[in-house]
C-alpha cells in the first residue's frame, strides 16, 4: 500500500507518525508522513520543544504532494491525535482529495479523544468535531472503548452494550471498527482485549494487561492494523494486530522503558507469532 499519515511527529521517542510511520513500513509499505507539529517528545512529559505547524503549512503539504501527481496511487489516509478543529478539517479536505483521485481509498480514523482514568486531553471542541466530522467520512474506525463511550453517549458495561455501541457508530459511516482498551464485566482479570466488527461479523481477542501505561501504543495499534485489515480477512487481522501490540508491549515492559519499543520488536511486527485466537461474537 501507499499511505498518506497526517500526525503529530517527535524527535525523541514515539508518537503520532513517530509511531505509526515505522510499523507501516516494516510491514512492506510506502508511507507519506504528513506532520501537523515536531516536538522534541511526546507531551506526556509535561515538557517538550517544538512547532506547532499551522494549518494553511499542513494543506501546502498535502497540496504538494497532490502537485506530484500521486495522490490516484494512494490507497489510505491515516490520521490520530487532531490539535484542533482547523487541522481537522485540512485531514478531512486530504481525504477528498485523495478519494476523488482514488475512489477505491480508504479513511482510517483513530479518534484519538481521551481514555479511562484519564479522561478528555484534548482541545475543546475536538471531541464534537470526532464525532460530527470525523466519525460520518471514515471508513474504518479505532476508537478505544473511552471514545467509543463517548461516541455513542452511555457506559459500556457488557459486551452485548459494546457490541451495541459498535452497531450504532458503524451505522453513521465506518464499516469498519476495531476497539481498543476494552474491559468490561465479563473481561477476564488481568486482561485487557480488542473487539471487531466488519459487515462479515464480529470478534473478540483477549491478551494480558501488562502493569504499565505508555504513549503511542495506540497510534502504532491503528497502523498496524490499517495494513493487516487491507490485505487479511478480519478474523485474521484483529489476532495479528493484538500479537504484534503485544509484543511491543512486553518487550516494553522488559526493557522498563517510557517509550514503547517498537524497534526492538520490530520482528513481531513484521512476524506475528499466532499466540492470539480472534473469536467470533456473531
Amino acid at each position: 500500500m501507499k499511505v498518506l499519515s497526517i500526525q503529530s511527529s517527535v524527535a525523541y521517542g514515539h508518537a503520532g507518525n513517530s509511531s505509526a510511520v515505522f510499523p507501516l513500513q516494516r510491514l512492506g509499505h510506502e508511507v507519506w508522513p504528513v506532520y501537523t507539529v515536531h516536538f522534541s517528545n511526546h507531551t506526556g512529559y509535561g515538557q517538550w520543544r517544538g512547532p506547532v505547524f499551522s494549518p494553511e503549512t499542513v494543506a501546502d503539504v498535502v497540496l504538494g504532494i497532490e502537485e506530484r501527481g500521486v495522490l490516484p496511487q494512494c490507497d489510505a489516509v491515516l490520521s490520530g491525535y487532531m490539535g484542533d478543529a482547523e487541522i481537522g478539517e485540512v485531514i478531512l479536505d486530504a481525504v477528498a482529495r485523495v478519494k476523488a483521485a482514488n475512489p477505491a481509498a480508504v479513511y482510517c480514523a483513530d479518534p484519538v479523544m481521551g481514555d479511562v482514568g484519564r479522561g478528555f486531553f484534548v482541545r475543546e471542541g475536538i471531541p464534537e468535531f470526532m464525532r460530527d466530522r470525523v466519525v460520518p467520512v471514515a471508513d474504518i474506525l479505532t476508537p478505544n472503548q473511552f471514545e467509543l463511550e463517548y461516541l455513542t453517549g452511555g457506559p459500556i458495561a457488557t459486551v452485548d452494550e459494546l457490541l451495541t455501541a459498535v452497531d450504532g457508530v458503524r451505522a453513521r459511516g465506518p464499516k469498519t471498527v476495531l476497539v481498543t482498551s476494552v474491559q468490561t464485566d465479563e473481561t477476564p482479570a488481568d486482561s485487557v482485549q480488542m473487539v471487531l466488527a466488519t459487515d462479515a461479523g464480529a470478534w473478540l481477542v483477549t491478551t494480558p494487561l501488562l502493569p504499565m501505561y505508555v504513549s503511542g501504543a495506540g497510534d502504532a495499534t491503528a497502523a498496524i492494523f490499517l495494513a493487516h485489515v487491507l490485505s487479511q480477512d478480519p478474523a485474521t487481522a484483529l489476532a495479528e494486530t493484538a500479537d504484534s501490540v503485544f509484543t511491543i508491549m512486553a518487550t516494553t515492559h522488559e526493557a522498563g522503558s517510557r517509550e514503547i519499543a517498537l524497534i526492538a520488536a520490530q520482528d513481531g511486527i513484521a512476524h506475528p507469532s499466532g499466540q492470539f485466537e480472534a473469536v467470533r461474537l456473531r
